[in-house]
């Protein structure tokens, strides 16, 4: 009787510690959320561009990624923004269509590109960096234009 009493403590304070560790374990799956696969923990410019522009607006930004070539329209230079702006790079311009709040033009197909906007402000635990991700990373394709 006293070993079976035990073998049923012992299963009630596994259960229990399991239970505690799924709660905890859950916790840290909510705090991470399930979009932090897709974002990367630097709020530098530079940076942001590699892991979200590079791929199709090439490490460069001339439109030369290696995703470039599978596009239906081809990516823009980025480092001519300005040039095509009357020689002024447009900084809120830029943000919104980063942030997926600028309709592009008729002319430009569909938006084939990510909107990195939403995924940069959507993140629970830092919800407060996502403006400051896409500032940081139009003030880095600022710094791409062509003098």
């Amino acid at each position: 009787m006293r070993v079976m009493f035990g073998i049923v403590s012992l299963a009630v304070l596994f259960s229990a510690g399991m239970g505690r560790f799924r709660s905890e374990a859950a916790k840290a799956s909510e705090t991470k959320g399930p979009e932090s696969g897709r974002l990367i923990n630097s709020i530098e410019g530079p940076a942001l561009f590699q892991a979200y522009c590079a791929v199709c607006h090439g490490p460069d930004g001339r439109g030369n990624g290696p995703m470039a070539p599978a596009l239906r329209v081809p990516p823009p230079d980025l480092t001519r923004i300005a040039a095509r702006h009357g020689g002024v790079y447009p900084d809120a311009l830029i943000e919104k269509i980063i942030a997926g709040e600028e309709t592009l033009p008729a002319g430009h197909g569909t938006r084939d590109m990510p909107v990195w906007g939403p995924i940069f402000s959507q993140v629970a635990w830092d919800q407060d960096l996502g403006p400051m991700r896409l500032h940081n990373l139009s003030t880095y394709i600022r710094r791409l234009q062509e003098r």
